[in-house]
Formats: structure tokens, C-alpha cells, sequence
């Protein structure tokens, strides 16, 4: 099952970081959290990876519609933004397909869900021009 969808960033990390939080913020998402995998395994478990942060995203209007129409949607959220860095020093940001909620939950978010990941895909192109 397809749960996400990838773009190549032609920048490094820190832009893409940069880049995707203004092109979510166009789209109406914020950023509600930020975690460093990179600098979170290296203290926890010293173990040394690429550059890699999952951004939390969130738009307020369609998660008010989403928590309205099924209360437990909230365990799928927030949208999940993924910023690596490859072994090759290329960088790919991923984003969780809102689409997927559909599948997995009983009630009316299809149209919800069609709307984030429309945004979502925007975002996604306007990344890679």
C-alpha cells in the first residue's frame, strides 16, 4: 500500500526545512512539531545518521472537519512531513498521503482527506521547480 509520496529537493537539508515550511504555510499548515531524528538516535543511542527531521503539519480548518467527522481521527494526526538527506547528499521530502485515513477509518472524511492531499501535492510540485 502506497501511504506517502516523495519529491526530490534540489537544495541542501537546511533549505528544504526551510522551503517546505513556507510552501506548507501557503497551503494553510503550520508546523506543530519538529523531530530531529538525526540529533535525537546520536544522543539516545549514539548512533550517527544523515540528516533527517519528520515535521508534524497542520492545517487547522481541515483538522476541525476531520475531529468533527470521526473524534478519533485525531490518532492519524498530524500530517507527517519527512525531510532526508541520502547517502548521495541528495535530499527527498515525503509527505504522509491523507488519502490513507479514508482506508483505514470508518466515517465522512474521503472529502477531507481529497482536499489535504490535493495541498499536500502542491506543495510536493512547487518543491520540485
Amino acid at each position: 500500500m502506497d501511504y506517502g509520496f516523495w519529491t526530490p529537493f534540489a537544495g541542501d537539508f537546511d533549505q528544504a526545512v526551510t522551503r517546505v515550511t513556507e510552501e506548507l504555510q501557503k497551503e494553510g499548515f503550520g508546523i506543530l512539531t519538529e523531530i530531529d531524528v538525526q540529533a535525537t538516535l546520536k544522543k539516545k543511542i549514539d548512533v550517527d545518521r544523515r540528516p533527517y527531521k519528520i515535521l508534524g503539519a497542520c492545517n487547522p480548518q481541515l483538522a476541525n472537519r476531520a475531529l468533527t467527522a470521526v473524534p478519533d481521527i485525531g490518532l492519524l494526526l498530524p500530517c507527517n512531513v519527512v525531510v532526508r538527506e541520502n547517502d548521495d547528499d541528495s535530499v527527498d521530502v515525503g509527505f504522509l498521503d491523507p488519502g490513507m485515513m479514508s482506508a483505514v477509518v470508518e466515517g465522512d472524511i474521503e472529502e477531507i482527506a481529497v482536499d489535504a492531499r490535493a495541498r499536500l501535492q502542491r506543495v510536493s510540485v512547487a518543491l520540485a521547480t
